[in-house]
């Protein structure tokens, strides 16, 4: 924890302007910004906890895995002729100190309503739409594919990043408010939506992009390729793989840096990432990447993966063609493949929701395929919401929480 008169000095960087873009358009949640960090300057750290809590209970997350830089620092006044104001800093010791002196929020709760709401899903978008319907008196029933509650905050994010038990401790805070939380229930498998909207007065989907995007390297399945979620799952679940060899992931987003990061953890004996854009042009935050390279992977841009070589039915290296970037686009240059030794490959280029799952289920999508919904999250569906990765292409953790959260509103609003 940096020491406090760092965090002064951090503190007093903030103007406190009227505007507010910070909190008004760069944060998803709406933090009110400004005011805790004006408890900051004021040494009243315990108000400035309980400003960040009322608004967001994920909010010492947010501290930890946010991409500030795009969206609360990046919307920041003094950002446009100087360094924004730290925020996520700013943030993130406010719960490190409250955690140090340990100080405990009380989420206050209405009387039941008679109510009852089922969520599908129990990552940062259907935890935070539960929390906010249990605050208002409605029943809620979580339903969850996996073993543990979380999603993509426990399967998906590596405790490098965010500690398990910062999300335990949120998980525990769902089932003090009565959440009913059903795990090893997946959608069309173990559950409907055609009961449970005879059973509940409103259904939430939260069930995020389950499915990975790769494509073929070889004309014969191979062993040692892995979809990112599969990947990071076995390590948040301590199933370390063995045998990974050299690791190339294919990716320039996060995920790719934590699926790379994880590589290393896991024994693999050499990490590269393998980027068909450039630095410039790659969704990962530039503190992911540099940890990543301080992890000791190498990065290597402005390369697209082809195809795969194989010996005795193993991965032996991967075929490769430079390219450069023209227009925003990555375009192959012509006489430039190249091989780059690889035993263990990792896509991480993206995923998407499963559409015949939600097809099936009746559920409309759009050009995207992703979940059609209207302002207030509610799809085709009398009843039915949804928000999250199934959503919304870009997602981050802050984006499905409002996504949770305005859900939960639209629900309120209509039941």
């Amino acid at each position: 924890m940096k020491k406090i008169e760092e965090i002064k000095e951090l503190a007093k960087w903030c103007l406190n302007c009227k505007a507010k873009p910070c909190s008004k358009t760069g944060c998803p949640m709406n933090t009110e910004i400004p005011e805790f960090i004006e408890k900051i300057k004021a040494d009243e750290y315990e108000a400035a906890y309980k400003i960040l809590m009322d608004n967001n209970i994920f909010s010492y997350v947010c501290s930890l895995v946010c991409p500030q830089e795009e969206q609360c620092e990046g919307s920041c006044i003094r950002g446009i002729k100087q360094t924004p104001t730290k925020i996520g800093e700013l943030e993130k010791f406010i719960h490190e100190w409250a955690q140090e002196n340990k100080i405990e929020y009380q989420l206050s709760q209405m009387p039941k309503s008679g109510k009852k709401v089922a969520i599908i899903g129990s990552g940062p978008a259907g935890i935070e739409c539960a929390i906010e319907l249990l605050k208002n008196g409605y029943d809620v029933t979580i339903f969850e594919k996996d073993e543990m509650p979380g999603g993509i905050l426990w399967y998906g994010i590596p405790d490098f990043r965010l500690p398990k038990e910062i999300v335990e401790t949120i998980i525990q805070r769902l089932k003090t408010m009565g959440a009913t939380i059903k795990t090893g229930m997946e959608l069309g498998k173990d559950i409907f939506l055609s009961s449970l909207k005879q059973e509940y007065d409103a259904v939430f989907l939260a069930i995020g992009a389950m499915t990975s995007m790769m494509y073929s390297l070889h004309d014969t399945k191979l062993e040692n390729v892995y979809a990112s979620d599969v990947f990071l799952k076995a390590y948040n679940e301590k199933q370390f793989l063995k045998n990974l060899g050299k690791v190339v992931v294919i990716g320039g987003g996060n995920v790719a840096m934590d699926a790379a990061r994880t590589a290393i953890r896991m024994g693999a004996k050499e990490v590269q990432i393998l980027y068909r854009r450039d630095e410039t042009h790659m969704p990962a935050r530039k503190i992911e990447l540099e940890e990543a390279i301080e992890d000791g992977v190498k990065f290597i841009p402005l390369t697209r993966v082809i195809s795969a070589n194989v010996e005795k039915e193993k991965i032996v290296s991967v075929n490769c063609i430079k390219t450069e970037i023209i227009e925003g686009k990555a375009v192959d240059i012509a006489n430039t493949e190249f091989r780059v030794e690889a035993n263990t490959v990792v896509f991480a280029i993206g995923l998407k929701p499963e559409k015949s799952l939600l097809e099936k289920e009746g559920i409309q999508l759009n050009d995207w395929g992703m979940i059609e919904i209207d302002e207030n999250g509610m799809t085709n569906l009398e009843n039915v919401f949804a928000g999250g990765d199934a959503t919304e292409s870009k997602s981050t953790v802050c984006r499905a929480l409002a996504a949770g959260k305005r859900a939960a509103k639209g629900i309120m609003e209509k039941v």
